[in-house]
């Protein structure tokens, strides 16, 4: 049985799809033909109509052919099939992970807060110690708390003040810093980017490597690997962090401090320094006598960035315009909307804001989008160093109606 309908042409092994148009002439053409002839091809008539939903299916299942042949595309990949080609390289999917902060403890001298110890923020989320503080001679400690639930939820100055775990010697706890937000599942555009940057995860001795191992550590956020090949210090970053003579940096945020140094250890070339703030003890088991090895890494400060947006200004704007541009900013600065989120040693510029916020409705026109590491920010970008890990929270966002 013959069609009029154009099929799917392949291109070097990719589908060309035919326009709807011309599926809709081919589809009234066979219609026209089943009746001998004569047949009213206004899409008004019975037999139009149903040249109309014929065309309509059509054209859906020839999307759906095309998609699912575009799934062996890494750069276009998504969900399981995504999760195929990651497991090419040995990585998988990040779970969602909690909002990380840090916060101090303070009590009685040599008083053990064991990790897991629980602490709960103004807004009712529990926050669990992710490695055991022991408080010290001056009476105060600075430890690293996980929400307990998984996604971009903000924890501002001075939120996390609640003990919920009580032991003997814990006073007081407080973040004098805004945390570090959490993520959902890894997304697509994140996974892929990832991907991309960890085909060098089943090797040794590269960054590449390290990062991938790292990326992978539970509860980790951000990760960030650089080394200096060269014979002398360098100063790297907005910062100027030393990076000492052939030796590598790796800032990462989030996770147990135990698992990153492994992590790293297990990827690293022999004989290569660190850099950092944070040393751990990891020991080569595979002897008799398992050998010690001091692993250094950088934790980065939380570093609150500020926005001061200017929106103009609308009778036709929706009621809650501000409340929605602060959601839509926090969403890009998160990479939640498809983009690539702001990260450890990242420069973040103004423009990558404007389109989600314009998405909000066809009303909104944005005059300007400044942002930097003060309130009321006059400049155009934010460049972070390697020892800076970004916060924002919707209080850090101000928005004008000019």
């Amino acid at each position: 049985m013959s069609t009029s309908v154009p099929q799917i042409t392949w291109v070097n092994g990719s589908p060309v799809l035919p326009a709807e148009l011309d599926i809709l002439a081919g589809v009234q053409a066979d219609i026209n033909a089943a009746f001998g002839g004569g047949v009213n091809p206004s899409l008004q008539t019975p037999q139009g109509q149903i040249a109309q939903s014929e065309t309509a299916i059509i054209g859906d299942k020839n999307s759906e052919i095309a998609y699912i042949a575009n799934q062996v595309n890494p750069a276009m990949a998504s969900g399981i099939w995504q999760d195929a080609i990651g497991y090419i390289y040995f990585i998988t999917r990040i779970p969602g992970a909690g909002t990380v902060v840090q916060a101090t403890l303070t009590g009685a001298v040599g008083t053990v807060i064991p990790a897991g110890a629980v602490a709960k923020d103004t807004s009712g989320y529990l926050y669990n110690l992710t490695d055991t503080v022991t408080i010290p001679s001056s009476g105060s400690i600075t430890g690293q708390f996980q929400n307990q639930t998984e996604g971009a939820i903000a924890c501002n100055i001075g939120a996390l003040t609640i003990i919920y775990t009580a032991i003997a010697g814990w006073n007081t706890v407080y973040n004098s810093t805004a945390g570090v937000l959490g993520n959902t599942v890894e997304s697509r555009a994140a996974f892929e980017a990832r991907r991309a940057a960890s085909v060098a995860g089943n090797s040794v001795n590269s960054l590449q490597s390290i990062f991938a191992a790292v990326s992978e550590v539970s509860g980790v956020l951000q990760v960030l690997t650089i080394d200096n090949a060269t014979n002398a210090p360098v100063a790297y970053g907005s910062t100027s962090y030393t990076i000492d003579a052939h030796s590598m940096v790796v800032s990462v945020y989030g996770g147990l401090a135990t698992d990153i140094a492994q992590a790293i250890w297990s990827k690293k070339p022999p004989g290569c320094s660190y850099n950092g703030n944070t040393t751990v003890v990891v020991y080569d088991t595979n002897y008799a006598t398992p050998v010690p090895y001091d692993v250094t890494f950088l934790t980065p400060t939380a570093t609150p960035v500020y926005f001061n947006i200017e929106i103009k200004n609308s009778s036709f704007l929706p009621f809650n315009i501000i409340t929605l541009v602060q959601n839509a900013v926090i969403q890009s600065f998160n990479g939640q909307d498809g983009g690539t989120a702001v990260q450890i040693g990242s420069t973040s510029y103004s423009g990558r804001y404007y389109a989600n916020i314009n998405a909000i409705s066809p009303s909104v026109n944005v005059i300007e989008v400044y942002l930097g590491f003060s309130a009321n920010p006059t400049t155009l970008l934010v460049d972070l160093g390697i020892d800076q890990a970004p916060t924002l929270s919707a209080s850090n966002i101000m928005v004008t109606l000019v």
